[in-house]
């Protein structure tokens, strides 16, 4: 197994497992102390692991209240809405995901001619009021913690629609993990969501760079505008580069 892979696969463990001793790891993936101790290093420097006494744990950022998170950078989260809006054209079939920055697109687009599919509760409650506002919502299960509607087993609805344009949240990004959700019950719409629209916005201010939630929804290179706040490390802007990535600053 290539390095990378290995270590790819190492992360995984540790992440479906919680923790992990390093005699473990050695048994799992059948190599030295040594190499196992290199390999869960490196992961410690980029910030995807923490050492624990004899072994590591995962550091996945947990699900908090659809109230707490929505005033934590709150000016920055403002600002990449409206970025975010400013590409959103009368007569659009767009998706407005759930997340507490995609909800503050809403004052920016509410006087436009728009198809707005979303799983967004709030959105939907602040769309009544305007008929040139057509919404459609998968409906569903109420996430409380995100203030959204899911439904794991009407995926099929979503085949019918081609998406112009999807605004997504995440929990936090990374090179490694990609594009992560900390609620499962999520994951698969926006998956499929993704894989269903023409052109994707990831919405994300700078705290989320080298986080990652419970699950990956999708890659990074399946991203084609990332709207933040402040320009990303080298890293991410050579990644940007090298798979067509549009970066946008809000401002």
């Amino acid at each position: 197994m290539i390095k990378e892979k290995r270590i790819k696969k190492i992360q995984e463990y540790v992440l479906e497992h919680q923790s992990a001793s390093l005699d473990e790891l050695v048994k799992v993936f059948d190599v030295s102390k040594n190499t196992i101790r290199r390999d869960v290093q490196e992961l410690v420097d980029r910030g995807e692991l923490k050492k624990v006494y004899g072994g590591v744990s995962s550091i996945h950022k947990k699900l908090e209240s659809f109230q707490d998170r929505s005033v934590r950078n709150q000016e920055q989260k403002e600002l990449i809405a409206k970025k975010a809006a400013s590409f959103v054209e009368d007569g659009d079939f767009i998706f407005i995901d759930s997340g507490t920055t995609t909800i503050e697109m809403f004052e920016y687009i509410k006087e436009k001619h728009l198809t707005i599919f979303t799983n967004n509760i709030d959105l939907i409650v602040c769309a009544i009021p305007y008929e040139n506002l057509n919404v459609i919502s998968i409906g569903g299960m109420l996430e409380r913690k995100t203030s959204s509607f899911v439904n794991p087993r009407n995926m099929d609805l979503l085949k019918d629609y081609n998406i112009r344009k999807a605004f997504m949240a995440s929990t936090g990004i990374s090179l490694l993990n990609g594009v992560t959700n900390a609620s499962p019950l999520e994951s698969e719409l926006k998956k499929t969501i993704v894989s269903r629209s023409s052109e994707v916005y990831l919405l994300v201010d700078h705290d989320k760079f080298d986080k990652y939630g419970l699950m990956t929804y999708c890659s990074l290179d399946e991203i084609d505008y990332l709207v933040t706040d402040k320009i990303p490390n080298e890293m991410y802007q050579e990644y940007a580069k090298n798979h067509a990535i549009q970066l946008v600053l809000a401002d």
